[in-house]
């Protein structure tokens, strides 16, 4: 098992940028699909981005698109997400996730992924 830990969130204005990050230990990094989720309040966990073992393969979902981008460093066993123009509705925990490399497309639910960190807290007030 990989364990996780997120940081980097906080409460901001609209418009403005945050960096997340989600730093692995246990396992290395490589050998790992990573990706981020968030859950609002009385929502379900939602995927966010998703990359490949080597970075050279992303997906987001639609919501975050041009906003947002997942990158990793397996140097440092660390992933991020940037997340640019942020919005309201993008409030809520937001969850790194961890699932051993594949050959198919990446995955995007939630119950494909079986290490999860606790999650950080980002808020965008209006």
């Amino acid at each position: 098992q990989v364990q996780l830990v997120e940081s980097g969130g906080a409460l901001v204005q609209a418009g403005a940028s945050l960096r997340l990050s989600c730093a692995a230990s246990g396992r290395t990094l490589s050998s790992y699909i990573m990706a981020w989720f968030r859950q609002a309040p009385g929502n379900e966990r939602a995927f966010v981005a998703t990359i490949n073992w080597n970075g050279g393969s992303t997906s987001y979902a639609d919501s975050v698109k041009g906003r947002f981008t997942i990158s990793r460093d397996n140097a440092k066993n660390t992933v991020y997400l940037q997340m640019n123009s942020l919005k309201p509705e993008d409030t809520g925990v937001y969850f790194c996730a961890a699932r051993t490399s594949w050959g198919g497309n990446l995955p995007t639910g939630v119950n494909e992924y079986n290490n999860w960190g606790r999650g950080t807290q980002v808020t965008v007030s209006s």
